[in-house]
């Protein structure tokens, strides 16, 4: 691409320039995130992935397949190194933070082995008597197998006698082969011991809602998994349309239905688990559901202060058996509140009744929320402007619950095994900042829908929830990660609630989330043996058995930096420094952790540099192979929405910044790198069947730069959250024909919600694109259409080019020279990377 033939930047949110005399860096020497994800998608879209430690795994962006050979694979834990430093010494002078994501129940490529599940009967699964670790492929044989070293702790435990089995001339088991927990990372144990039962929530001085039985002091018997779906019923629900669109999208998800353009949706209820539905405005009613009842009967709830369930029986229900009640309910709801006048809605009162409702057994409430709940417990009043707030001190209680009832509903659900998810579609500001802790805590998830239009929306609703009822979901979680010896977990970060030291409450867990801890030296490390983890989670299926997930990983240490370097997994890197950001946010000011990011990504670099590349010039900026993209990766992060600079709504931030405590590693860096695709240039056999084998062939992506654009293109960005196709001034009627259907510009339509079925080769090759990411994240992102100069929605798009100088920050090019300056300023006059303004030049 000729520089005179791009685009002018797009309209954007307003940028930073640089100050100061800029380094001489050619921009066409700049490392390209692209160049490093495309190389590695080309290396691994044909090889399997074998996870014996000493290989570098795929990049999370790549679709592979692995291998399990006793490590589990990088789509369950991935680290910042996969050969540690020996000392916490050699750690500081690279200065790559320590720490590991771990997502235990993420979905597995259709090639790939299923995650055995193993039942070692009444005694459950072989443990240390020491650190309690559970047995895995790590582990040594000793006393002719009477005994097993623990890989953690170095503890020998005495073998059961019906464990028990005879080695071979290697000390090794002679049924290895027949033991998937000796030779797999990830297993499921099944445990049915009343002592792994779910334990009971802490007392508490008093009680949050009425119930006429004391609270239970046993641990909660494992049953299958309930849901409660409760519905804002007030004024704004009815008006906006959204109580409608949750009703007829929970009964075309129970029972079936057609969607918006047609196509037939088939139930996604999940078998076995039962579901009660609850409705509130400023009273809660309650629905008994029972299968001998045509029509659901109503009870109505007045006291929100004392919360109690007026019933037990006909309560949840199994949706088939109830299908006419439930039904018919679904269907009467919208009718029978058209006339309210009611414009609050008591959210808290409802949680308080979801929590009564399943006290002693946990499941999933979900809610859907259309009015900031300025009634009932933890009321709410409406937030002040927050303009004010922004370079102040202050700055950080946007990110903190304005009512301590939020975080204590918040707690409660997590220990009592609930999670909490919330549909949000409202018009004016919810306060997410308060109400969204409770789903931060319980391990649920937002779902954000500002101005919800039914027309625009729905069907980004249904893919939703759709999603959260198909995917793989456990609840009453109680998570620990153990390290061996010389290494401690000294932070954990995520959506949990930390109930002690050392372990997590996690109401639900499901696959598309993630929880990353920070590392620390204990003591030195010895290079000739391995480093061990092991993520263990305690919890109930779906279908109410009991289980144990373990995730163990085997990892080299190094007592040179340039192996550290060597195996540096710039995901985990980036995906850390993203979580670590988020977690500041209420207790640090926006610019100082801008700031602190720029400072880490230079002192990664720069400990490369010292230790790895002493011998070049101070005048070179230089990279770790490694780490190539992570300047980018770092300036994306304060581009994000929870970081950026300017007026963003408080909202905003924390629906993002909550989002991204929780996402995967692979999501994470799709939303902070956004994918960008020309539409216009693909090629005529990529994105359809190969006619011999069926494969289909997807097409590279681009860098995220206004520069490498063309007014007469049609592209495509993605962050996981939003897709936009912009459509170039200078397009060719005949491109808009074949894509969208009209062959005039002004004529499209820029409220198009999904691309028309065209039978033309490019719609086909941009429909088989959107479908195959529909397949990798199971659900739909909200669509945009932006035309170039035309549409105000354009900086949107915009502010998605990362590499841009945008959304308050610097360019690409402008944040390089900036990490070049404090390098070089290190290196010749010995100034600290900390050196304030003078050395930063306060870009920010």
């Amino acid at each position: 691409m000729h520089a005179n033939r791009h685009i002018p930047q797009p309209p954007h949110s307003a940028g930073e320039p640089y100050k100061g005399l800029r380094p001489r860096i050619d921009p066409s020497q700049m490392p390209s995130p692209i160049d490093v994800i495309e190389s590695d998608k080309e290396k691994w879209e044909t090889n399997s992935f074998m996870t014996l430690p000493g290989n570098n795994p795929p990049l999370s962006t790549s679709d592979f397949t692995a291998f399990d050979q006793g490590n589990s694979s990088p789509k369950h834990v991935r680290v910042s190194t996969w050969n540690l430093p020996s000392s916490s010494h050699l750690a500081k002078e690279c200065d790559i933070p320590l720490a590991a994501v771990f997502q235990p129940f993420a979905d597995l490529d259709p090639r790939e082995e299923s995650i055995p599940v193993v039942d070692c009967g009444d005694s459950g699964p072989p443990r240390c008597e020491e650190c309690r670790g559970y047995i895995n492929p790590w582990c040594a044989w000793t006393a002719g197998g009477w005994r097993w070293k623990c890989n953690l702790c170095g503890h020998e435990t005495q073998v059961l006698p019906d464990y028990f089995c005879n080695l071979d001339a290697n000390l090794m088991r002679i049924d290895l082969p027949n033991r998937p927990e000796l030779n797999k990372g990830t297993v499921d144990f099944v445990v049915s011991g009343k002592e792994y039962w779910a334990p009971p929530p802490l007392p508490r001085m008093t009680s949050s809602y009425f119930s006429i039985e004391p609270p239970s002091s046993q641990e909660r018997e494992p049953r299958s998994l309930n849901y409660l779906f409760a519905f804002d019923v007030s004024l704004e629900a009815i008006r906006t349309g959204f109580l409608k669109s949750a009703c007829d999208v929970l009964r075309d998800l129970l029972y079936g239905g057609t969607s918006f353009d047609g196509t037939r949706l088939e139930p996604s209820f999940p078998q076995g688990p039962q579901l009660a539905i609850l409705t509130y405005d400023t009273s809660l009613h309650f629905y008994d559901l029972s299968p001998a009842l045509s029509l659901a009967s109503m009870i109505v709830v007045s006291d929100l202060e004392e919360v109690f369930i007026p019933l037990r029986e006909g309560l949840f229900v199994d949706p088939w058996k109830s299908r006419a009640a439930i039904e018919g309910l679904l269907q009467a709801l919208p009718e029978r509140y058209l006339g309210t006048v009611i414009d609050n809605a008591a959210l808290g009162g409802a949680l308080l009744a979801g929590l009564a409702s399943l006290a002693g057994r946990g499941g999933h409430i979900i809610v859907f929320q259309s009015v900031l709940p300025a009634i009932g417990p933890g009321a709410l009043e409406p937030p002040r402007d927050q303009a004010s707030l922004y370079g102040t001190d202050k700055e950080r209680t946007m990110f903190l619950p304005r009512h301590q009832t939020w975080r204590d509903i918040a707690e409660e659900c997590s220990e009592e095994g609930i999670g909490v998810s919330m549909f949000l579609g409202m018009s004016k500001p919810i306060d997410i900042g308060s109400i969204g802790i409770v789903s931060s805590t319980t391990g649920g998830e937002l779902f954000f829908h500002p101005r919800f239009n039914p027309a625009r929306d729905q069907h980004v609703l249904t893919s939703q929830l759709r999603r959260l009822l198909t995917r793989t979901t456990v609840y009453n979680c109680l998570l620990r990660v153990r390290c061996s010896n010389g290494l401690r977990i000294s932070k954990y970060y995520g959506n949990f609630h930390e109930r002690s030291v050392s372990d997590l409450d996690i109401g639900i867990l499901d696959s598309d989330k993630a929880i990353s801890v920070h590392i620390e030296h204990s003591r030195k490390l010895d290079a000739r043996d391995y480093a061990f983890l092991q993520c263990a989670v305690l919890h109930t299926t779906p279908d109410g058995q009991r289980r144990v997930r373990t995730c163990n990983l085997a990892l080299q240490v190094a007592d040179l930096a340039a192996n550290v370097f060597r195996y540096a997994d710039m995901d985990a890197v980036v995906c850390h420094l993203a979580r670590e950001s988020m977690s500041k946010l209420t207790s640090r000011r926006m610019a100082h952790i801008r700031e602190e990011l720029t400072d880490r990504c230079s002192s990664i670099l720069l400990g490369y540099r010292r230790n790895c590349a002493a011998a070049t010039a101070v005048s070179q900026l230089i990279i770790p192979e490694a780490f190539r993209a992570l300047p980018v990766y770092t300036l994306a992060i304060t581009k994000c929405k929870p970081l950026k600079g300017r007026n963003v709504s408080a909202d905003v931030r924390n629906y993002h910044a909550q989002k991204i405590l929780s996402m995967s590693v692979r999501a994470t860096m799709q939303h902070l790198y956004p994918r960008l695709l020309a539409l216009h240039d693909l090629a005529d056999d990529i994105a359809l069947p190969d006619p011999a084998t069926g494969q289909m062939s997807f097409p590279a992506l681009m860098r995220n730069s206004h520069t490498y654009m063309e007014a007469h293109g049609v592209y495509l960005i993605d962050n996981e959250d939003l897709m936009i196709f912009w459509v170039g001034s200078s397009v060719s009627p005949q491109l808009l024909l074949d894509l969208f259907g009209v062959d005039d510009l002004p004529v499209l339509d820029p409220n198009t919600i999904q691309l028309p079925v065209l039978q033309t080769r490019l719609s086909a090759q941009v429909r088989n694109i959107l479908a195959h990411r529909y397949d990798q994240r199971g659900r739909t992102p909200k669509m945009l259409l932006v035309r170039q100069n035309m549409d105000g929605t354009e900086i949107e798009f915009s502010d998605m080019l990362v590499e841009d100088q945008n959304n308050a920050a610097m360019s690409y090019l402008d944040f390089l020279c900036l990490i070049h300056k404090q390098i070089n300023a290190v290196l010749t006059n010995g100034e600290s990377l900390s050196g304030g303004p003078s050395l930063r030049g306060s870009p920010w």
